[in-house]
């Protein structure tokens, strides 16, 4: 598997760094590690000068990086580049055909302040690969658990596969999770349509199948996080239950984030 991962050197990024080495420890892989230069050219030969230096420190700060991590079964690149962070990353990613983006986020103010107004949120919209938000303040060996959100879309069939086959690799437990908003005859004929698709495609490894009642998506979300611990919670960015609901400042969501949470985005 190959995996980019953006670095700023903070302690954020390094411990998106670490949980991606322990999602794979026992297998063959590589990380290229990303270090984005923004500058603002408001006085040409200053920002010369600035960006030299700035390009000789970030680059040994990489090696110690690279040197530090690098395993016979962990080869790593490094590279940085300058732009603008998100654009950069999502074009890097594609040129290195990577299979996922692993990046540390401060997870301690909310969901939505993790996502919002930040080079994540950017880097969703632009992306053309799955996204890792990892928070800061988990505990990389505790995650044995994976659930998908699904609202049974067509659009999800592809994610279910790819997601299933990540948790059989990094050794997580596959779960499903669906909120219900209207229980109606039609949603409870999906709900079990979708058990006896799991059933059938994934017989070799049961799945757990949690099912929450709310008359709104991010209400259900925030009662599921608030009783589940210790997972690696998956979306698809074409949830529209739930991002009509996100993006439009709902706080119940950004309350339901618990910082020990990391969240993929499939985009």
């Amino acid at each position: 598997m190959k995996i980019l991962i953006p670095l700023d050197f903070s302690e954020n990024s390094e411990k998106a760094l670490q949980f991606a080495l322990n999602l794979n420890k026992d297998q063959n892989h590589q990380l290229i590690l990303v270090h984005v230069v923004e500058i603002i050219y408001d006085f040409a030969s200053q920002a010369a000068l600035a960006l030299d230096s700035i390009y000789k420190d970030s680059e040994k700060m990489m090696k110690e990086l690279q040197s530090k991590y690098s395993t016979d079964q962990i080869k790593i690149k490094t590279l940085v580049k300058e732009g603008t962070p998100s654009i950069t990353l999502a074009k890097i990613a594609e040129e290195e055909d990577v299979d996922m983006i692993v990046m540390g986020t401060k997870g301690a103010s909310g969901m939505r302040k993790v996502i919002v107004g930040s080079t994540a949120a950017n880097l969703i919209k632009e992306s053309s690969v799955p996204v890792l938000l990892v928070p800061i303040g988990i505990d990389i060996t505790g995650i044995r658990r994976m659930v998908i959100a699904l609202e049974f879309a067509n659009h999800e069939e592809d994610f279910v596969d790819w997601v299933y086959q990540r948790a059989v690799n990094w050794f997580f437990s596959f779960e499903v999770l669906h909120i219900e908003t209207k229980g109606d005859f039609r949603e409870k004929l999906l709900t079990l349509g979708i058990q006896k698709y799991l059933e059938d495609n994934y017989p070799k490894s049961p799945t757990l199948f949690h099912k929450k009642s709310s008359q709104k998506v991010d209400e259900g979300f925030e009662q599921f996080l608030e009783e589940e611990e210790d997972i690696l919670l998956v979306m698809c960015h074409n949830h529209m239950g739930l991002w009509d609901q996100f993006w439009s400042k709902s706080q119940s969501l950004e309350m339901a984030y618990h910082s020990r949470v990391p969240l993929l985005i499939m985009v």
